[in-house]
Order: structure tokens, then C-alpha cells, then sequence
């Protein structure tokens, strides 16, 4: 499968799990200041408690957009696939993966990764974490910590502008509805456990 670099490309998989309306929102939304405001109080507040484990990007997504479908009127979608560090994958592997049965369980292991995209943002709460823990990929690490420095909590970007910052992300695959909720299951047990699902 060939990675997925446009925005009407990604339209067609926003459709099959939510309609061609969703995917026309896509095109059409440009964050405003209150927009800004409530994904920032959102992922502060998620930050807070959630534990500090790195891999948990499937999950923290999930939380993220549970939290912003409350308080933002925006097209968000949780979005699976690769993600590159200078071309070379980090999380993924650019082969093509059964979404449904992937995402039927609370907590998939899986070694891609998983972020938000509200429109054309991409909104990753779990990047940071993961490559500040020190168990994370080195190659992530080292680029992180050159190209953002350290304590950064949610990287949110145009996503093509990503690609100018060294980041790839690929989508391969737009969850549904059920799976989010399915996710936000296994998010919740985390949290309240203080550990891995």
C-alpha cells in the first residue's frame, strides 16, 4: 500500500467508517482560538492523569478525542498507520493491516501508531511521552529531542507541514465510532489502575 499524503486521499478513508460528509468536513475546517483553547485544556487535563507509560498512543488518542467530541464542534477522527522519522518508520511498517480486527480489543498490541486529526491537524498526545521515556525508539528520541527540546506534552501541526519538521505521518486506516469507544475502555482502566491495561 502506498502511503496516503493528500487530504482527499485521506477523505476516502474518513468515508468508509463515516461518510462522505465527514470526509468533505475534513477539507473545509481551520482551528480557530476557542478551538485551540479546548484542545489545550483537554490534553493538560489528560496529561494530569494518565499514567506516564510510553506506547499508549492507541489509547491516549482515544481519550483525546472522547474529551474533545465534549467541548469542540470539529471533525476529529482517530487515525492508525505508520510513523517515519526522516523517511524510515519508527511505528509501522507501511504494510497494509486488518483495522477491524486490529482495533476489536481495548487495549491491540500493535507496533504502528495511532494520533488524532482534527481536519488537517494532526494532533499527537503521545509522541512526546513516548520519546521522552527512554523506552521508546532511539532514532524518535534523538529527533524529538533536536527538533522540539524537552517537557513538550502535544504536538499539534498542519500535516503537511509535519513532513518540514522530519515526521511522516501515514494514515492507513480511520477508526470507527465502536472502536474509539472500545479504546476509550481500555484508556479508562489504565487511568484509573495507574498502570498497562
Amino acid at each position: 500500500m502506498s502511503p496516503i499524503k493528500d487530504i482527499p486521499q485521506l477523505g476516502k478513508l474518513v468515508a468508509v467508517q463515516h461518510g462522505w460528509a465527514a470526509a468533505k468536513a475534513i477539507k473545509s475546517y481551520e482551528m480557530n482560538d476557542a478551538d485551540r483553547e479546548a484542545l489545550s485544556l483537554c490534553a493538560i487535563d489528560l496529561l494530569k492523569v494518565f499514567p506516564a507509560i510510553p506506547g499508549a498512543c492507541a489509547l491516549m488518542s482515544a481519550a483525546l478525542t472522547v474529551g474533545l467530541e465534549r467541548c469542540m464542534d470539529a471533525p476529529i477522527h482517530v487515525v492508525a498507520g505508520t510513523l517515519a522519522v526522516d523517511g524510515e518508520p519508527v511505528f509501522g511498517d507501511r504494510r497494509t493491516f486488518d483495522g477491524p480486527q486490529l482495533f476489536s480489543t481495548s487495549n491491540p498490541d500493535w507496533d504502528g501508531h495511532v494520533w488524532v486529526m482534527i481536519g488537517s491537524y494532526i494532533v499527537d498526545i503521545s509522541i512526546f511521552r513516548t520519546a521522552y521515556s527512554g523506552l521508546g525508539p532511539a532514532r524518535l528520541a534523538k529527533h524529538i529531542d533536536l527538533a522540539f527540546g524537552p517537557n513538550k506534552g502535544l504536538y499539534v501541526d498542519r500535516w503537511r507541514r509535519t513532513a518540514q519538521l522530519g515526521l511522516s505521518y501515514e494514515p492507513q486506516y480511520v477508526l470507527s465510532a465502536d472502536e474509539v469507544t472500545r479504546l476509550m475502555g481500555g484508556a479508562y482502566h489504565v487511568i484509573k489502575q495507574g498502570q498497562p491495561a
